[in-house]
């Protein structure tokens, strides 16, 4: 059982892209509060925080892809209503 994602048993839960979206702006939230501390470390944080912000931003888009491609093959996922998935076995 999945517990952030939609599924058969978790119909209550999220797209990846939506949960990746929510994560990117937290992480945007506290890059605001230290852009403007110039110690090393929190220039170091900024730095990894803007990395991470770019690998996120990328898994983004994949996540997007295939929801993009199983909505094509398949039409809209029923999974909010506890259908069976669209690709594997439930």
């Amino acid at each position: 059982m999945t517990r952030f994602l939609i599924s058969k048993e978790n119909p209550e839960g999220h797209k990846l892209e939506d949960i990746l979206q929510a994560i990117r702006k937290d992480i945007l939230i506290r890059c605001t509060k230290i852009v403007d501390d110039q110690r090393t470390e929190a220039r170091h944080v900024l730095d990894n925080n803007t990395k991470i912000l770019n690998l996120l931003g990328d898994a983004i888009h994949l996540a997007e892809d295939s929801t993009a491609t199983l909505d094509k093959a398949f039409g809209p996922s029923a999974a909010t209503e506890g259908g069976p998935p669209r690709i594997g076995d439930g």
